[in-house]
């Protein structure tokens, strides 16, 4: 081997390693974490990390800058749903004041978040079933506009969606969830009052619980303390079972 092959065998050998370390980055960004956050209890539905500020598919830039891919604890969850306004689908600026004296089922959401993807269903179904009852799903697409309309529009999503980047994490920092992770889906009673706040992919039966204690505060059965204990003990029960 001449000295000059040296250079093009080192410079072989370090894309190699850039491919390695780039496909164990790849990897990361996709890891699915298990773990469930609501008042007092926590269990383990899938969800995906990403970074504040980033509001698109994963970038070069973020390779740099490395990933921790454990699931962050989020700050405290405010009593009430709090007050602000993101465009449409059609564009327009909506307050989320425009569904008060309705409970809400509100998903956070990326079209690239496959967990995301894979509750669309569920919540399409939750929408038929709950419309009725003074419940709403409304979905909040942290992504390209372009890019939440088009999957919209091939899953045939009924829902009404609010769209944003930096913006909508901002109110998802407002909900406590400062390195969101999403999916995260917030539960509110027709008071505009956080019932419970799930982090991770919302199953058949967890849903089910929820709206159930929901409903069951909505018609002045319960109290809040009380739903909310209700809550975390069911939500607790099904993780130890499985479920979901």
């Amino acid at each position: 081997m001449t000295s000059a092959s040296h250079p093009s065998l080192a410079m072989r050998i370090a894309g190699a390693i850039v491919v390695v370390v780039f496909g164990i980055w790849a990897g990361m960004r996709v890891y699915s974490s298990r773990a469930l956050l609501h008042p007092g209890g926590a269990g383990s539905p899938s969800a995906v990390r990403v970074p504040v500020g980033e509001a698109s598919p994963p970038t070069m830039s973020d390779f740099n800058a490395g990933f921790d891919p454990a699931v962050p604890t989020p700050a405290k969850i405010p009593e009430r749903l709090p007050d602000f306004s993101l465009g449409d689908s059609a564009g327009r600026p909506t307050p989320i004041a425009k569904w008060a004296g309705k409970s809400l089922i509100l998903n956070f959401w990326a079209t690239w978040c496959a967990p995301c993807r894979r509750e669309i269903p569920l919540l399409k179904a939750l929408n038929s079933e709950w419309n009725g009852r003074d419940v709403a799903v409304v979905g909040v697409a942290v992504d390209y506009r372009d890019k939440v309309l088009a999957y919209a529009d091939e899953l045939k999503i009924a829902y009404p969606l609010l769209i944003g980047e930096q913006d909508a994490l901002d109110v998802a920092a407002r909900l406590g969830v400062d390195t969101p992770v999403f999916p995260f889906t917030v539960f509110t009673d027709r008071r505009g009052e956080v019932v419970t706040l799930y982090l991770g992919e919302l199953h058949r039966a967890q849903a089910d619980l929820i709206l159930g204690v929901v409903q069951n505060l909505n018609d002045d059965r319960v109290d809040l303390a009380a739903a909310r204990r209700t809550i975390a003990t069911g939500l607790g029960a099904l993780a130890g079972h499985g479920t979901g």
